[in-house]
């Protein structure tokens, strides 16, 4: 991770076409909607008219990977897509998704988004079974779990994948493709989004609705937490493969994650940011002259803390939206100066000015207080810093790329130690009952903030083995 980047990085991002012609360069448009969501590596898996799967794959972004001579290469009205951001396994092209597996009962392929907290256990046991893996990722163990089953080949496979889906916990929307249909399936926790749409005669499955309108399909639903939605010639059909299932949507998908033009379990993000920056004025005004908001995530937040103030709303920081992941920094005295390629203060818009500055979560810091310092050096004559959610103070294995104590600022610090880090005037976060209230719901993963996992997070095979998780 570079000087400049933000704290936090997506997990991924999955979309399905079934039923519409072109539906490889159909998915390629859907992915590129969801390229926030992962920018190191995606792919395509298509089912062609003779029922074979082919797939493409590489690191990159969706642009670099794809070009109209490949995407021709791909034909039929089915195909599943993922952009990846590396979580558990890292990096490198064997992780890059969707896997595709060739099986004597029939060939299917994956995809994943979220993280499995039982992976390593699992792992250990299909090895010690037999189990060759052909990459570092824990989606892969899904697809092992499946395979487990192909003794019972004589009925449905939908009964191996609910099998499977119960041997897993954790955060997951998986996508699984095989020659004539797709199964949408989400974890029993909600913690991940996953939605259905219609185009056309045929249907399309994506991480987030934004992808729908880049492709003019009609939003129809969302998966249910503990719920496998198949998708064929017989149109949607669902099952629940699990008795227990909560509404716990990660806080973040709302907070940092997603598009806000998406909408996330019936509920625009950008409406949730600008209610939440509302209520963060109520929480913990400021005495000052404008609000400005870091980009882009907390823009939202600051149109609705302007809004609640009075204070007027200005454009404080630019970003350059042509930094990116591949940006060269050739020595450490350009890679402090990192920040200032990505963001850059008007001057003359905060001159003399005492600045309410909304961000949308503290993680690491080091941003945060160089945007601060930036801040200052244009002339700001003060800085009260903002935050549009709780202080972050435990790992999340469910995805995020947060998983030491080391790594978070607030875990081991105080508010007051916090902001004097951050050289602000004064710091203020967002509570936990406002996320609820401006999501509009009584229930959300808040685990990064105060510790309560939805999901036990097994240390040990005795733990997995007691709770039946293989």
């Amino acid at each position: 991770m570079t000087m400049y980047d933000r704290g936090l990085n997506e997990e991924c991002g999955v979309f399905g076409v079934w039923g519409v012609p072109d539906a490889a360069t159909l998915t390629y448009y859907g992915l590129h909607a969801l390229q926030h969501r992962g920018q190191e590596g995606c792919g395509i898996v298509a089912v062609g008219p003779d029922g074979d799967m082919k797939r493409i794959k590489g690191e990159g972004l969706v642009t670099e990977v794809f070009n109209e001579d490949r995407l021709a290469s791909l034909p039929g009205n089915m195909a599943i897509g993922h952009v990846r951001y590396s979580t558990t396994g890292g990096g490198g092209l064997e992780n890059v998704q969707p896997f595709l597996f060739r099986h004597h009962t029939g060939d299917f392929a994956l995809a994943h988004n979220g993280n499995l907290v039982n992976y390593a256990l699992l792992r250990q046991q299909l090895e010690d079974k037999g189990s060759l893996f052909q990459s570092s990722s824990d989606s892969e163990v899904l697809a092992h779990l499946i395979k487990k089953d192909s003794g019972e080949a004589h009925r449905p496979r939908i009964y191996a994948i609910e099998n499977a889906l119960n041997a897993v916990e954790g955060a997951f929307a998986f996508l699984i493709m095989t020659s004539n249909r797709i199964y949408a399936c989400r974890d029993r926790h909600g913690l991940r989004p996953l939605s259905i749409g219609r185009l056309g005669d045929g249907y399309v499955v994506s991480s987030e609705t934004c992808a729908f309108d880049v492709l003019g399909a009609e939003f129809v639903r969302d998966v249910e937490p503990g719920e496998v939605v198949t998708i064929d010639h017989h149109g949607l059909r669902s099952r629940k493969y699990s008795e227990k299932w909560s509404h716990d949507m990660c806080a973040m998908e709302y907070i940092y994650f997603s598009r806000p033009d998406s909408d996330i379990d019936g509920k625009n993000v950008h409406s949730f940011r600008k209610t939440s920056g509302k209520l963060l004025f109520q929480e913990a005004p400021a005495d000052a002259d404008i609000v400005v908001g870091v980009p882009d995530s907390s823009l939202s937040a600051a149109m609705g803390y302007s809004e609640a103030s009075g204070l007027p709303y200005e454009m404080g920081l630019v970003k350059n939206k042509y930094i990116g992941r591949t940006f060269i920094q050739p020595s450490q005295a350009m890679r402090e100066k990192g920040v200032r390629m990505k963001l850059a203060p008007v001057k003359s818009i905060v001159r003399g000015k005492r600045v309410v500055l909304v961000d949308d979560s503290i993680v690491r810091g080091t941003t945060s207080s160089r945007i601060v310092k930036m801040l200052r050096d244009a002339g700001a004559s003060e800085v009260h810093v903002r935050i549009a959610s709780p202080p972050i103070k435990m790992p999340c294995f469910y995805g995020v790329d947060i998983s030491t104590y080391d790594e978070l600022i607030c875990a081991r610090n105080t508010v007051e130690e916090v902001r004097r880090s951050l050289g602000a005037d004064s710091l203020a976060f967002l509570s936990e009952n406002a996320l609820f209230q401006a999501a509009g719901r009584n229930s959300l993963c808040l685990a990064c903030f105060n510790g309560n996992y939805p999901t036990k997070l097994y240390q040990n095979i005795e733990d997995a083995n007691k709770d039946g998780k293989f």
